[in-house]
């Protein structure tokens, strides 16, 4: 049962659709400026910002998720945006131990959609970096796989795409609207997509972050992927209705049964 709760906690962490907070950030609340349309993509990089998130499978809490864009940087001359994920694992269940790892993007900002440059893994804790590593050279339409630092791949690539992780931004440019979408995905060595339904539905839902109920939008979709412990087929997300979009929730499915991540502190402050 250890083996199953420790990788199923990195497994899920790896594809929720979801950096520690500076120490000048202050807590923030829901802001309305706009509400009836969702942000753009420069709207949401005037802010930086940073999210915690728990996450729950059953009646094991198995740690926390914490999500920023660190930075804007340079890639082979090219200029982006680095978008950070740390996952760190409850380590009082038992014999699960102290599990860390970064997830990491730079990707390219457009006028319109995001699209991913560079994605790789670190195990922290373990000491081992680069763990997997998909590079997107969109010059040569490839993309190149390695793991442990050695090459492993090279896959046909046909269109902007993402390792999965830059949902939790491309998704905030749709919640909201009508717009259905999807998002092509290249994960274990292999090419799939994630297909979204967006909604106007709205329903108030009550959150740690915040100090009363906010009003969400609903999203569904499937993820017709093969993805890591049997992860895929239906999830559900919601989006605070407000001028940025904030992901609050998430519910995906494994071959094990549901898991949830919930967003439990949020944080901006305007980006220098």
């Amino acid at each position: 049962m250890t083996h199953v709760v420790k990788h199923l906690f990195l497994s899920l962490c790896a594809l929720s659709l979801l950096a520690v907070s500076p120490a000048e950030a202050q807590e923030s609340v829901p802001t309305y400026q706009h509400p009836e349309r969702p942000p753009t993509l420069q709207e949401l990089l005037e802010w930086k910002e940073t999210f915690t998130y728990n996450v729950k499978y059953s009646f094991f809490n198995l740690g926390k998720v914490q999500t920023t864009i660190v930075q804007d940087t340079t890639y082979e001359g090219e200029h982006l945006w680095w978008l950070r994920t740390k996952i760190i694992s409850n380590s009082s269940i038992p014999f699960m131990g102290r599990e860390e790892n970064h997830y990491n993007t730079f990707f390219v900002e457009t006028d319109s959609l995001p699209h991913t440059r560079l994605y790789w893994r670190d195990n922290v804790d373990e000491e081992e970096f680069n763990a997997e590593r998909y590079d997107f050279d969109y010059e040569r339409q490839k993309v190149y796989f390695s793991k442990d630092g050695e090459p492993e791949d090279t896959l046909e690539l046909t269109e902007p795409s993402t390792s999965g992780q830059l949902i939790f931004y491309y998704s905030r440019l749709l919640a909201g609207t009508d717009q259905p979408y999807s998002l092509p995905v290249y994960l274990e060595a292999e090419k799939g997509y994630i297909d979204v339904n967006n909604t106007r539905k709205t329903e108030t839902r009550e959150y740690e972050a915040f100090p009363q109920g906010v009003t969400t939008y609903y999203t569904d979709g499937n993820a017709d992927i093969d993805g890591p412990f049997g992860f895929s087929g239906e999830f559900k997300a919601w989006y605070l209705a407000d001028d940025l979009r904030i992901p609050l929730e998430a519910h995906a499915r494994v071959w094990l049964g549901n898991v949830k991540v919930r967003l439990i502190d949020y944080k901006k402050e305007p980006r220098k």
